[in-house]
């Protein structure tokens, strides 16, 4: 298969089950006021979704996707090998898109049935670019969060994840589940197998993956960017954590 398949199709009314293979985008090209998606189940939730708004989905979602008029719509579907060469090595644990799209992925996408007009090296680079600009954007889904039952330590623990450069102290977080630091303490462990602070520790050395492998940002910056203040003690923790250096994660 190529790198990456694009084309425009107009679908009648009606929708129904679906399943990826591949890492897919649909942006719609009309209105579809009375759009209804369900993602890795049988029934469906109003989405209603306008021209260029539309969804990105990992490789084996299923679902339905169902709507009431006919659907002009630009699917695009990425090859795993490509996404895995800008370093999007686990595209099915990406949190799918649903409704806007980042600016340059829509027109990346809107313009990928042009990319096979070119030469190889033409079209080489634009599936990259678009691949890359995936790996940018698209986050990884926050398993464990989601999998926490306690409403309060899931709060906590969603908080930590779109908090990780903020100074994440044992005595905000227990404030935040509102419970005592020695009850907060014992529950999240409980919930989680990790006290509070390693699980801090474990979800910044995850982000920090993320971004080594997806951006170009220095290890500097991603030292700051998640939490860190030094360096040192950064790259201390990440070698503990992954057995390799920030640099050698890297270059892997």
């Amino acid at each position: 298969m190529p790198d990456l398949l694009a084309s425009r199709t107009k679908l009648p009314a009606g929708g129904g089950a679906f399943e990826l293979p591949r890492l897919t985008l649909g942006v719609f090209l009309n209105d579809q006021p009375t759009h209804r998606l369900g993602i890795g189940q049988d029934q469906t939730t109003d989405q209603p979704l306008v021209a260029h708004q539309g969804w990105i989905l990992p490789p084996g979602a299923t679902g339905i996707c169902e709507y009431d008029a006919p659907l002009d719509v630009m699917m695009v579907e990425v090859e795993p090998r490509v996404l895995e060469e800008v370093g999007m090595t686990n595209a099915g644990g990406i949190t799918p898109v649903v409704g806007d799209l980042d600016p340059l992925t829509l027109q990346l996408a809107m313009a990928a049935e042009s990319f096979n007009e070119g030469g190889t090296l033409y079209r080489e680079t634009m599936h990259r670019a678009l691949a890359s600009q995936l790996s940018k954007t698209l986050q990884p889904v926050r398993h464990g969060a989601v999998q926490i039952d306690d409403v309060r330590l899931r709060r906590v623990a969603e908080y930590i994840h779109d908090n990780l450069a903020e100074d994440l102290t044992l005595s905000m977080m227990a404030d935040l589940a509102a419970m005592s630091g020695f009850h907060f303490s014992r529950s999240f462990k409980a919930a989680t197998g990790q006290a509070p602070l390693q699980y801090v520790i474990a979800a910044r050395i995850d982000m920090a993956k993320v971004l080594l492998k997806t951006t170009k940002l220095t290890v500097s910056e991603i030292c700051y960017r998640t939490g860190y203040n030094d360096v040192s003690r950064f790259g201390r923790h990440f070698k503990r954590a992954t057995g390799a250096t920030p640099a050698q994660f890297r270059s892997d």
